[in-house]
């Protein structure tokens, strides 16, 4: 699974949130955690994931996140 980096950017825009901390707080998440999906060095994990569509609703899963191939399966 991946973050639809431009439509969370656009969707946390929208929502008004002026910076990561603030938008971390929300979501309940650290803001470390937020930078680090950002930035594709963390997968998004159910946290984020909850938190994201809770801080930004009504933006919906498919909204924010694709689901993308597992590596590890053939």
């Amino acid at each position: 699974m991946r973050l639809r980096k431009g439509a969370f950017t656009k969707a946390v825009e929208l929502a008004g949130f002026p910076s990561d901390y603030a938008l971390a707080r929300a979501m309940g998440v650290h803001r470390s955690t937020v930078t680090r999906v950002l930035t594709g060095h963390l997968q998004p994990g159910p946290a984020f994931i909850g938190g994201a569509l809770t801080a930004l609703a009504p933006m919906q899963f498919d909204d924010l996140f694709e689901i993308t191939p597992d590596r590890h399966c053939p």
